[in-house]
């Protein structure tokens, strides 16, 4: 098969990547253009019609995107450093690429011919910055409510993940250091209830230490529930 016919069969295989995607173009040349690598356009002199704008829009709308969807899961109970943390846990290029590959996105790209023997469907760095490029692409063609709900599409195993690899810290195991040194006994959590559908619940934990409780806390799972109440436990206990 030549090269050329290679490019053609992966672009009339886009709507495959739609439906992976979950999302359909109304104008299928913006996605064709979040595709397009600049090794691509100058191979075939297409001057600025790469995906480069479009990552650069792409980066500044999902940054808002995370930002508010962590905003609005953690916000009441996490301050502003750890909802940075849990943003950056989200929005690097590792995890973007990682998205990208599940989407089945290299494959689609349209890369010049060195880059794409070099590997380049596969390169952390590319697949990142198309994701970013597919993000404002689809900002272009039909607003911020269904940029959200591919986020959200994207991201929604991660984001109970943000919790504990966002803290930066495992307030678990600061408070379990913590009593066994001061107090020579450790915590014990509890679920209290549990309130919501199956699909959004919510966990309630109450610390028990020495017969009392100590402080409770609540999340999207039991392990974030446990984070925010030995959080709270921390606080209480001036560390």
């Amino acid at each position: 098969m030549e090269e050329s016919d290679s490019l053609k069969s992966d672009q009339d295989s886009v709507p495959d990547l739609e439906t992976s995607m979950g999302y359909h173009f109304i104008r299928p040349e913006i996605l064709e253009q979040a595709l397009t690598h600049r090794s691509y356009a100058a191979e075939h002199g297409t001057g600025p019609l790469d995906n480069e704008r479009f990552e650069f829009l792409g980066d500044a709308v999902l940054e808002l995107v995370v930002s508010h969807l962590l905003f609005k899961r953690f916000g009441e109970r996490c301050r502003e450093g750890e909802l940075t943390r849990m943003r950056s846990f989200l929005v690097n290029e590792s995890q973007l690429a990682t998205r990208a590959r599940k989407l089945g996105l290299g494959k689609h790209l349209r890369l010049g011919r060195g880059e794409d023997r070099s590997g380049g469907r596969d390169k952390p760095s590319i697949l990142s910055d198309a994701f970013e490029a597919v993000v404002g692409a689809i900002y272009l063609d039909s607003g911020i409510d269904e940029v959200f709900s591919f986020i959200e599409r994207c991201f929604g195993d991660l984001l109970d993940q943000a919790v504990d690899s966002g803290f930066g810290q495992d307030y678990k195991s600061r408070l379990q250091e913590l009593t066994q040194g001061r107090f020579h006994s450790v915590p014990v959590y509890e679920i209290e209830k549990i309130s919501g559908p199956d699909h959004q619940r919510t966990f309630y934990v109450a610390i028990q230490f020495n017969g009392e409780v100590l402080q409770r806390g609540s999340g999207r799972s039991k392990k974030e529930a446990e984070q925010d109440a030995a959080r709270k436990a921390l606080e209480i206990l001036d560390i």
